[in-house]
């Protein structure tokens, strides 16, 4: 009897943990708090955690890292979003937990310095974050209202290969509308990159 419950029991939390998940995030789900992440190193040289961004109206976590050809297609907009969205309160922070040669924090800095980075590049190769978070690629965004809750996870928009021919913006659509107070039509899309390294 003991062990037909237990059984009953496991299965019953791998139910209602997969039922709150998202779509194709195994992890969170729209709606849901964001997981404060813990104080990681960034190529400032500080420590950077989610509480230190409370004064932004909206935060865009993302994803990323040095060596993967699609998050390299994404440097340039991310610089744009920021520059364009900073006076509206939002924040663009960029992590990578991948422990690749390149991806290490020696490089990142290179990286952040070349590429003209002008938001927050943050190391973190305990892999805690993305875990936390169920980040699966990169580039993989999540925005976070005022709230700190889930807006929006998923796909920055819908063309990796020219920022010139994208129709539909996901990311400045989700901020907009967080900025806004309103539900982004667009909740969730399958992230479009390399797949994150996790350590096994």
């Amino acid at each position: 009897m003991r062990k037909n419950f237990a059984i009953a029991l496991i299965v019953s939390v791998l139910v209602a943990g997969s039922a709150f998940a998202g779509k194709f995030n195994k992890v969170l789900s729209i709606g849901e708090q964001a997981p404060a992440w813990p104080s990681i190193t960034g190529t400032d040289g500080k420590q950077h955690s989610l509480d230190d961004y409370k004064s932004a109206k909206v935060i865009v976590a993302i994803f990323t890292c040095n060596h993967c050809p699609v998050a390299q297609q994404y440097e340039e907009r991310l610089v744009e979003l920021q520059r364009d969205y900073q006076a509206k309160g939002v924040q663009v922070v960029a992590i990578c937990v991948n422990n690749g040669e390149e991806d290490n924090l020696g490089h990142m800095k290179e990286r952040a310095t070349e590429r003209g980075f002008n938001f927050p590049y943050l190391s973190d190769p305990t892999q805690v974050t993305g875990k936390l978070y169920g980040a699966q690629k990169t580039p993989e965004a999540f925005v976070l209202d005022a709230d700190r809750k889930i807006v929006y996870m998923g796909a920055i928009d819908d063309n990796w290969m020219a920022a010139a021919e994208v129709k539909k913006p996901y990311v400045r659509n989700a901020i907009d509308a967080a900025l806004e107070g309103r539900k982004p039509e667009a909740q969730e899309m399958r992230a479009t990159g390399c797949g994150i390294e996790y350590a096994r």
